[in-house]
């Protein structure tokens, strides 16, 4: 296990964050959607105390996230929705349609913003009307500007001009009769068809689709150069009748332009007369060249993201616009904010990797029978078939080893996001901090990285804001003036333990309890110290006497709390005030292939994680020793370690009287060292870890089964409850 020391003051500007960045914005723009959805299905009057919550946690995500990369327009923007949405959730103030405005209004912003952050060359986004109008609402007053208003300047960002020469262009001026239900006349370019066949059969095709309205050929019925062309008369838009098209021609042969332009104009140099290189308005994709003064807009719309813009000085008068154009939906502009930006990745819906691990678990069952039930071969004779099964095992280890690749991520992407975020709150709270981090190799699923990020960050926040001290109450404690924090990760037997420890001023038992009790919360003086550190769990709760945008609103542990829940895992707090905290967030085993180690006892198999084996050797009776009445240690070099016989603990039937146990496998998990007494040792092995939990029922002492070479099911045991059982 590494460790590293990192003091985010001196070092935060050596870590790249932009790995990273991809992931927030997906993430954000989730959470952005998502909230939409929440906001429009939300009913004004009889407001569901769930989907508020749900919808301050999407603000509150991409806050956090926002805040640990240095965005702070989009922080400032959804800590000013946290506090509105905060008050709804409380009942401090009744949700109103002007709210649902002004937050949806917010959530185009945010697009806009984010997208700007992505890359898109937007300007900046003006929020000032959006944060009054937010500000006021807060305050219960009713907003300075009607929330629709505040839409424009957001929406809209700064004036991406078109030229001045657009009002009087030919393409633009026949869409308010479009707009209006009118038909228009185009002229429709298809091809270069390789297919001369199906080139003259065109007009007819063309004529059996009704929505295309009148159509005839210009060309005389013949294709010249294997294009052909056609005066239409329709009332459709361009990109209804290219869906049309699509089932005779492809897109990229459908060509479309106002009737009447001059050839000659068309084919010129001149761009000024050409009415959109063959794009319709709002296609996905037209081209970004800078336009001369003279072109009509290339097929782009007003505000369209990317649309190239003119100089500020030959800027239209909004008079100017078409009245269609200017009857578009502004807040539509920031939709699209990065669209433009290529992916390195593709994004695959999670039961489809984890269908594809599973195919590749059964196919290893079916290896290793195959391996099992080829020992007995004569290699000579079947020289083919072993040098095939020697080439199965090797490939389906390599394919293996690159699925599960797939899902893991090293923790080390994670908590490489944390120096930055915490250089940034030391200095906003006064404070000094390092921070340690342990582990980093440690390799987790994906899912379970994804679902884990958004609790460690609030658990980090909480650490810098409650737990470490100010430098010179430090110094009065007799503590270094820098506090420390350490993140760690580590495989503990059948799960997966995070840590998040300072050396803070730990939890005060008697705060927490007159808290719960302020909140009406049953809270004696008999509770155990664990009982009162998972107060802080409840929804709300909070010992912060200020609300920052820090921390401090009583939403981390309670999302904390309902996130690894989620996950089926447990959340462990131990503290000591005035010494510090530590929270441990441990995460059951999931699907996997690992490698373990098969031992037998009577005629059971069960499978220990090889990663927690230490050593085994051959006992003798006089080396085991009877501590009490029940208790039996065994002496390893000078050191004594409790005895469990798996033999007892799971009420394994013998047959073999006259057999007795005589191995011992020590194996060491959650710090301590157990010696397990079995009667073989039958070899190592990878096995496919099916969650036993998910398909049958938990089982004491038990993290999972595997399917066997012979097609036997074994037990995989959880080596860190057989720990705390010796304990016990």
């Amino acid at each position: 296990m590494g460790e590293t020391h990192t003091d985010p003051s001196s070092s935060a500007a050596g870590i790249d964050l932009s790995q990273f960045y991809q992931v927030f914005f997906e993430e954000a723009g989730e959470n952005l959607e998502r909230m939409e959805q929440l906001l429009l299905e939300l009913d004004v009057a009889a407001a569901d105390d769930e989907a508020l919550n749900a919808i301050f946690r999407c603000a509150h995500s991409i806050k956090g996230g926002a805040a640990t990369f240095g965005f702070a327009d989009v922080a400032e923007l959804t800590h000013q929705m946290e506090t509105l949405l905060d008050k709804l959730r409380r009942h401090e103030l009744q949700p109103t349609a002007a709210m649902v405005d002004v937050l949806l209004a917010s959530g185009d912003a945010l697009k806009a913003q984010l997208g700007r952050h992505q890359g898109s060359g937007a300007d900046p986004v003006d929020t000032v009307e959006l944060l009054a109008n937010i500000r006021a609402m807060v305050a219960g007053e009713t907003p300075a500007a009607a929330p629709a208003a505040a839409a424009t300047p957001v929406a809209a960002p700064a004036p991406v001009a078109a030229p001045a020469q657009v009002a009087a262009a030919p393409a633009p001026a026949a869409e308010p009769a479009a707009a209006a239900g009118g038909k228009r006349t185009l002229k429709l370019t298809v091809g270069p068809l390789a297919d001369p066949s199906q080139a003259d059969n065109l007009a007819e095709l063309f004529k059996e689709i009704p929505e295309l309205g009148s159509i005839e050929p210009l060309d005389g019925g013949k294709a010249e150069g294997g294009l052909r062309t056609f005066k239409v008369e329709t009332a459709s838009s361009e990109s209804d009748m290219l869906d049309l098209f699509t089932f005779h021609v492809s897109r990229e042969q459908v060509k479309f332009e106002p009737f009447g332009v001059p050839a000659a104009a068309a084919s010129s140099d001149a761009p000024a007369a050409d009415a959109g290189y063959g794009f319709f308005d709002n296609a996905p994709g037209a081209p970004a060249a800078a336009a001369p003064a003279a072109d009509p807009g290339y097929g782009f719309f007003d505000n369209a993201p990317g649309a190239p813009g003119a100089q500020p000085a030959a800027a239209a008068p909004a008079a100017a616009k078409p009245a269609a154009a200017a009857a578009r939906p502004a807040a539509k502009a920031a939709d699209k904010p990065g669209a433009t930006l290529e992916s390195s990745t593709i994004r695959v819906s999670v039961e489809k990797v984890d269908q594809l691990i599973n195919l590749v678990g059964e196919l290893v069952i079916t290896q290793a029978m195959l391996a099992q039930n080829s020992r007995n071969l004569d290699p000579v004779v079947y020289q083919q078939l072993v040098s095939g099964l020697t080439d199965l095992d090797r490939n389906t280890r390599d394919l293996q080893e690159a699925v599960m690749s797939i899902r893991m991520i090293p923790m080390s992407t994670v908590f490489s996001r944390f120096p930055r975020m915490l250089r940034d709150l030391a200095g906003k709270l006064g404070k000094k901090v390092e921070l340690v981090t342990q582990g980093e190799a440690t390799e987790l699923d994906k899912g379970l990285i994804e679902k884990i990020t958004d609790p460690l960050t609030h658990l980090v926040r909480n650490s810098v804001d409650h737990g470490i001290e100010m430098p010179a109450d430090r110094l009065a404690k007799g503590k270094p003036e820098a506090g420390t924090i350490t993140l760690s990760a580590s495989h503990q037997g059948g799960s997966i333990v995070i840590e998040v420890r300072d050396d803070g001023r730990g939890l005060s038992r008697e705060k927490l309890l007159k808290k719960a009790r302020e909140r009406g919360i049953d809270a004696p003086d008999t509770m155990s110290d664990a009982d009162v550190w998972g107060l802080i769990f409840a929804p709300g709760f909070s010992t912060a006497e200020v609300v920052t945008d820090v921390s401090g609103r009583g939403v981390g542990m309670d999302v904390v709390k309902k996130n690894i829940t989620a996950l089926g895992g447990s959340v462990e707090i131990d503290s000591a005030e005035g010494y510090g905290m530590s929270v441990k967030v441990r995460l059951p085993l999931t699907l996997a292939i690992m490698d373990g180690m098969s031992v037998g006892v009577g005629e059971e198999v069960y499978i220990l994680p090889l990663s927690s084996v230490v050593e085994s050797f051959q006992v003798s009776d006089d080396m085991i020793k009877t501590v009490g009445s029940t208790g039996r240690v065994v002496e390893v070099r000078d050191t004594y370690m409790p005895v469990i016989e798996l033999e007892k603990v799971f009420d394994v039937p013998r047959f073999d009287w006259d057999r007795t146990a005589s191995i011992m496998v020590v194996v060491e998990a959650e710090s301590g060292r157990v010696a397990l007494l079995v009667d073989e040792l039958l070899g190592q092995q990878q096995v496919v870890v099916k969650n036993l939990e998910a398909n049958y029922r938990k089982v004491p002492d038990v993290s999972g089964a595997t399917i066997m070479g012979d097609g036997r099911v074994a037990l995989i045991l959880d080596v860190g409850s057989l720990v705390r059982r010796s304990r016990h």
